[in-house]
């Protein structure tokens, strides 16, 4: 690195005027600090962004603007989780974040530390929320965003493959569940795919069983500094790491997105897959006559259980120049109409006071599991660090379902990054 170092001051130089360029060209595209809002028309540029794509939130946006004429949202969207976590992160610190954004499990106590999220509490449209939803995006009393939904996902599979292969009724214990990814195998059938560009539901269930076995407070445990990872994580990671130790899923599946696993799974290709309520009305369109059904993940003591968590929330940047916009917008997306309206885009189960959500029938076991309180994220759990425990969870897992690393690695990784802070 010697030879480089004489040019890093220019090279700064030179970044820090780019940068600054690129912030204030930015700056100027989504209105945050233009005095007269930056709309057309005299009308107030609210910059919203999204993990929600487009043709999930455009009908909200629409009717939004509809009630309030005097306000044009300007939308941005990226995929979650990882994607749109370092991008909202180089929005921030660029001092270009939209006015209104997402904040979720992995990022919520860097934004709500940060000081990058306004307070909501006692505002009015925080009423509606459910108390579960509104303690997640919560820190020391007071709440950062507005959660209007919840999920569970588990294992969705094509009940007509398992009922060619002779499947009466899905299994409940892993055994039976890895005997069925053999049995599929050896049919000529893709049993099972799942991404491990994020946090693997699978995982995410097979710890929360684990969690609820031994009390359910191993967490608070955990960064309490009275267990290690090891004791929570090692049994769950050895149990998942078995459809890649006997061969039953790719190792290849590392690099596959949820996107092309759906696809795989709504061709006919694979008969099971992890999936959450996000996916149902997308499967409906590209395969109306695909015969699917959802079950818990088989656990060793065959007691299923889900991810899941409250869904992600709307916040206000703390820095926005219109936060009398922003309050409006969040006020319609927490009333009735706006999450009846997002309720019939994504199939959601939402948990507002006013709105009974319309749920699919197929997601009637993932509502069972929401009831039941079977369902567990890490990330959510985690009280502090989330972003860098996830990032450094996936990376780990990465390593060991390519045989590079023992479920015992990834714990211990686990530790040294938490007493990093």
């Amino acid at each position: 690195m010697s030879p480089l170092r004489s040019s890093l001051p220019r090279t700064k130089s030179l970044l820090t005027r780019s940068v600054a360029v690129l912030a204030a060209a930015a700056l100027a595209l989504t209105g945050c600090g233009s005095g007269d809002g930056g709309g057309s028309g005299g009308k107030t540029k609210l910059s919203f962004f999204s993990w929600d794509g487009e043709k999930i939130m455009k009908p909200l946006i629409e009717d939004f603007e509809k009630k309030n004429p005097s306000i044009d949202v300007e939308f941005s969207h990226t995929p979650p989780v990882a994607e749109y976590i370092a991008a909202l992160q180089t929005r921030i610190v660029s001092g270009t974040a939209a006015d209104v954004f997402v904040i979720a499990a992995e990022n919520k106590t860097n934004l709500i530390q940060g000081g990058s999220v306004k307070d909501l509490t006692g505002k009015p449209f925080m009423a509606n929320t459910s108390k579960f939803n509104t303690a997640t995006y919560s820190q020391d009393g007071k709440a950062y965003g507005m959660s209007v939904s919840s999920w569970s996902a588990g294992i969705l599979y094509n009940k007509d493959i398992l009922d060619k292969a002779g499947v009466t009724e899905f299994p409940t214990k892993w055994d039976d569940f890895i005997a069925l990814c053999q049995k599929l195998k050896a049919a000529g059938v893709t049993p099972y795919l799942e991404s491990v560009l994020g946090m693997p539901l699978t995982v995410a269930a097979l710890v929360g069983h684990a969690n609820a076995a031994q009390g359910g407070d191993m967490d608070a445990q955990i960064f309490a500094g009275k267990k290690k990872f090891g004791d929570l994580w090692d049994g769950p990671l050895t149990t998942f790491n078995q459809l890649f130790t006997e061969g039953l899923v790719s190792k290849n599946a590392v690099g596959l997105k949820g996107e092309q696993i759906v696809d795989e799974f709504a061709n006919g290709r694979v008969a099971m897959i992890p999936a959450g309520p996000w996916d149902v009305a997308g499967l409906h369109e590209k395969a109306p006559k695909l015969n699917m059904v959802f079950a818990g993940v088989p656990t060793p003591d065959g007691k299923p259980f889900w991810g899941g968590a409250a869904s992600p929330g709307y916040a206000i940047n703390a820095k926005t120049e219109h936060e009398k916009e922003a309050e409006a917008f969040l006020t319609y997306l927490g009333s009735k109409e706006g999450v009846a309206l997002f309720n019939k885009q994504t199939s959601a189960m939402t948990t507002t006071a006013d709105f009974d959500p319309v749920i699919d029938k197929v997601l009637e076991p993932n509502l069972q599991a929401l009831k039941e309180g079977n369902f567990y994220l890490p990330q959510i759990a985690w009280p502090r660090v989330q972003d860098a425990l996830n990032t450094e969870a996936v990376a780990q897992l990465q390593l060991m379902v390519q045989g590079q690393a023992k479920p015992a690695d990834v714990a211990a990784a686990l530790d040294n990054r938490l007493a990093q802070g």
